[in-house]
């Protein structure tokens, strides 16, 4: 097996399809630990509606370490940059410990910034782009911030976070091969999970339901009554965005299930383009069937990793 200071093996794909649950078990036979790469599982309390499932992280009788979940509260901002930074510091622990670090998360974005290892720091204002932006309209806006980045944090209607959105993004394009060269790790294992798009379909919708019967609507309301607004909540991203809706009576129940189920399902194509374009950027996903039996995938890993 490749060596374990050498390599962080990250396990991707679209939502629902098993991630956590998969790289738990790689963990297991590696001696490895797991490091979310999710833009929102950071924030505690927010758990169904972030796809937690901490019985993932069992294995027999014991429960494989992890990083990045549950580090700060709702209501904090939480960015790339800090990502990276608490990323590339769990990786340097796990390594020092002569622990194998596994990756695992859909946020591409987050996943890309850590692989490529690149100098973030503050976005300046870029008045020229303002100029440029200022005779959108904010169905234009948020199309064109869609073409630059996931939306699952989906940003308000306000134009002025929408524009500085599109601004920061932009930056990250225009510096993108503005690289660290002090890698930690020198090999790169991705392995990504692999369902038919109607497949993936049937198993959104089964979790969301799943979820909303089992305390999504619960937590939301907790989260409300310890002080977020609607405004705030519905900046972390779909469910939290429908789900206030509902609660604040600006919807009806079945009209938030369609919404949102929708949207999820968009958001889950939205992914998949993202692990494609890494792809066309020189990235070797080894894609693996979801439908495989859970042991028949994790050899299939331990393989990659010899």
């Amino acid at each position: 097996m490749k060596e374990h200071n050498k390599t962080l093996l990250t396990i991707l794909g679209p939502t629902a399809t098993g991630k956590t649950k998969l790289a738990a078990q790689v963990a297991a036979q590696i001696n490895g630990e797991i490091i979310s790469a999710d833009s929102r599982q950071v924030y505690k309390g927010m758990d169904l509606g972030t796809g937690k499932d901490y019985e993932d992280y069992r294995v027999g009788d014991s429960i494989i370490k992890y990083h990045l979940v549950d580090i700060v509260e709702a209501g904090t901002v939480y960015n790339l940059f800090r990502f990276q930074q608490d990323c590339l510091k769990a990786i340097e622990d796990i390594v020092s410990r002569n622990k194998f670090p596994v990756l695992c998360g859909g946020t591409g974005m987050y996943i890309e910034a850590v692989l490529e290892n690149y100098h973030l720091s503050y976005t300046p204002i870029n008045t020229g782009l303002r100029d440029k932006l200022k005779d959108f309209t904010d169905k234009q806006l948020k199309e064109l911030l869609s073409s630059l980045r996931e939306l699952h944090n989906t940003t308000d209607d306000d134009r002025e976070r929408l524009i500085r959105a599109i601004e920061i993004e932009q930056y990250k394009l225009d510096n993108s091969n503005t690289k660290n060269n002090d890698s930690l790790l020198l090999n790169n294992v991705l392995v990504g999970i692999h369902f038919e798009r109607d497949v993936i379909g049937t198993r959104i919708t089964s979790r969301l339901k799943t979820r909303l019967n089992t305390g999504m609507i619960e937590e939301v309301k907790a989260l409300l009554d310890n002080g977020l607004t609607p405004e705030q909540l519905k900046f972390y991203g779909l469910e939290y965005r429908y789900i206030t809706m509902y609660l604040t009576n600006e919807i009806t129940y079945d009209k938030m299930f369609e919404l949102l189920n929708i949207a999820i399902h968009q958001f889950a194509k939205r992914q998949m383009t993202w692990f494609r374009r890494m792809e066309k950027k020189g990235y070797q996903i080894h894609w693996i069937d979801g439908n495989l039996e859970d042991t028949v995938k994790v050899n299939t890993i331990l393989v990659l990793l010899n």
